[in-house]
C-alpha cells in the first residue's frame, strides 16, 4: 500500500492530481479495526476540460508509470483504485480540504476525519457503509462529538445518525 500512496503524492506533485485525501474503508484503518473492501478510494481534485472531469489525463499519467485501468479502477502497485472528485459534493470538498496529515509506514498520505468519513457514509446510505458505522460505535471510537455533530447538521444528516445510534442502543 505504500507504494501506491507514493504514486498518489508523486501525482499530485506533478501537478496531475491538485490535492488527495484517503477515504472509505482503507482510511478507517487510522481509527479502528480492519474492515472488508476491495478497492481504495481516494478523494481527489481531479484535472478538468471546461465542466467535465479529465480522467484520461489521469490515466495517461499512470500508464506512463506502468499502471492499468481496469473498470472504473486503476490498478496501482496492485491494488484497485478509485478516484472520486473532492468537488463534486461539498461534503466532500470539505473531508478533503480538512484531512490530517498522517504517516503509513513512512510514506505521508492525508485522510479524511473519521467525522467527515461517518457522515460521508451516512450521505451515501449504502447497507455497507451503515454496517461499518455499526461496527465504529461496537468498537468505541472516539469521535469528536461536536464536529461531528456539526457536519451532520450542516449536510443534513443529522436525521440518518439519530435514527443508526437509535438502533445500537
Amino acid at each position: 500500500m505504500e507504494r501506491m500512496l507514493r504514486v498518489l503524492n508523486d501525482l499530485e506533485q506533478e501537478g496531475i492530481i491538485k490535492g488527495h485525501a484517503l477515504g472509505g474503508a482503507m482510511a478507517l484503518l487510522f481509527y479502528s479495526e480492519p474492515t472488508l473492501t476491495d478497492d481504495v478510494d481516494i478523494f481527489a481534485y481531479l484535472p478538468t476540460k471546461g465542466h467535465f472531469i479529465d480522467l484520461p489525463r489521469v490515466y495517461e499519467a499512470l500508464q506512463k508509470k506502468g499502471y492499468t485501468l481496469k473498470g472504473e479502477h486503476f490498478i496501482i502497485e496492485g491494488l484497485r483504485v478509485q478516484f472520486l472528485p473532492a468537488d463534486g459534493k461539498a461534503l466532500w470538498e470539505e473531508g478533503v480540504k480538512e484531512a490530517t496529515a498522517r504517516d503509513f509506514q513512512g510514506t505521508q498520505i492525508r485522510v479524511i476525519s473519521i467525522e467527515h468519513l461517518v457522515a460521508i457514509m451516512l450521505d451515501t446510505n449504502r447497507p455497507k457503509d451503515r454496517a461499518r458505522i455499526g461496527q465504529l460505535l461496537e468498537a468505541e471510537v472516539e469521535f469528536d462529538q461536536k464536529k461531528l455533530l456539526a457536519i451532520l447538521t450542516k449536510y443534513k444528516l443529522k436525521e440518518r445518525w439519530e435514527k443508526i445510534i437509535g438502533e445500537e442502543e
